[in-house]
């Protein structure tokens, strides 16, 4: 069978019809690929749902807009956030969803039906998509892959990322604002921390997805959010252990090393793990039921006699954070509580509705992060 006759007729007309009518662009992907991308693009492919996190930077009026389809994660990692969104923008749910590259779920011949200028995938995805030959197969039906990324290094990729997705949109003026945004709250902190001459870093532990599963611990090498640890101030305790971006550390481990501030990472994950333990933050989250699991956390052997616990130092944040172009206010957050002294002045919650004010099409909602500290007693 050819080629033709197995994605159709009609749809490879469709793609040539929408080629001739564009501008092409060549520019130099996070994977560092250089990628003809006919632009602005008007019809997008999201390799992941939550990659709305951006198209709502820049294209405030309708994130969805240009999407054609989008890889069914939204709902599940970040329900909070779908529903946001589809109470502004109820079309979202009529646009067309993927598998994943990962699993193998992808499908190549729905791609090709939606006519697509662009399919924006995250660097993570790079590996799978290699191994399944999708660059390939896509490359024959005119259909390039562009590669951002947020997650494996945020503090390096973001601002390129951005600018990337700013070129193909035809929005690089909006993708700049942003970045200078971005690099100006970024500097609130480590303008700080760099200026100290002796600075002491607490040990911070971060417990990656606390309570998704019943293992402890899932962390952070020297990525993601082991480098916010230590952007923050901190000292990231499972560097030494974890040799990549994520791993593990036991038990006995977080006992002996007795960290100063313990931090989960959380989210509503009842798609996944329904009742789980996990630590339900995120916009417009249940801060006292946050609290209440988070406490039940430390109940577990791995926090038996740890300072954190004992000093009231452990906190919970947005597990998101970790993945989107909003990782500046994880660090801000970060650093008000590894080093509350410094930080004083520094208002993570006001630069979240600052944000959200200015770049984002949906109402700020509180609830992204707590504090045992913060709990009120009766």
């Amino acid at each position: 069978m050819t080629l033709r006759a197995y994605l159709g007729a009609s749809a490879l007309s469709l793609l040539a019809a929408s080629l001739a009518q564009a501008d092409p662009i060549t520019l130099t992907d996070i994977a560092g690929r250089e990628v003809t991308v006919d632009a602005p693009v008007e019809r997008v492919i999201l390799g992941e749902g939550r990659q709305v996190f951006f198209t709502s930077v820049l294209d405030g009026d309708d994130p969805f807009e240009r999407v054609v389809g989008w890889r069914d994660d939204l709902q599940q990692a970040s329900p909070e956030s779908y529903e946001a969104y589809a109470e502004k923008f109820p079309q979202l749910t009529e646009i067309a969803t993927f598998g994943g590259f990962k699993d193998g779920t992808f499908d190549i011949e729905q791609a090709v039906s939606l006519n697509p200028d662009v399919l924006l995938m995250n660097l993570e995805a790079k590996q799978a998509t290699d191994e399944a030959g999708y660059e390939e197969k896509l490359a024959k039906v005119g259909i390039p892959i562009v590669y951002v990324d947020f997650r494996e290094k945020p503090f390096e990729h973001t601002p390129k990322s951005m600018e990337i997705i700013g070129q193909l949109f035809g929005e690089d003026d909006r993708a700049a604002e942003f970045n200078a945004f971005y690099s100006e709250q970024m500097a609130r902190v480590t303008d700080v921390i760099e200026a100290q001459t002796d600075l002491e870093r607490p040990l911070t532990f971060v417990e990656r997805a606390a309570g998704y599963s019943e293992d402890c611990c899932m962390s952070f090498g020297n990525g993601n959010f082991g480098r916010f640890v230590e952007l923050a101030g901190g000292e990231n305790m499972a560097s030494p252990f974890i040799p990549g971006t994520f791993g593990t550390v036991n038990a006995e481990q977080v006992i002996a090393s007795d960290p100063d501030v313990i931090v989960a990472t959380g989210g509503n994950w009842e798609a996944y793990v329904p009742g789980g333990a996990w630590v339900g933050v995120g916009p417009g989250s249940d801060e006292d039921e946050a609290r209440r699991k988070l406490a039940a956390l430390l109940e577990r052997p791995a926090y038996t006699g740890v300072k954190a616990v004992e000093n009231g130092r452990v906190h919970a944040i947005w597990h998101q954070f970790y993945n989107t172009p909003y990782s500046f206010v994880a660090v801000q957050q970060l650093a008000k509580w590894i080093h509350p002294d410094l930080f004083t002045d520094l208002d993570p919650e006001a630069t979240l509705a600052e944000l959200h004010e200015r770049f984002l099409p949906v109402d700020y909602r509180p609830g992204y992060w707590v504090s045992l500290g913060d709990a009120e007693t009766d």
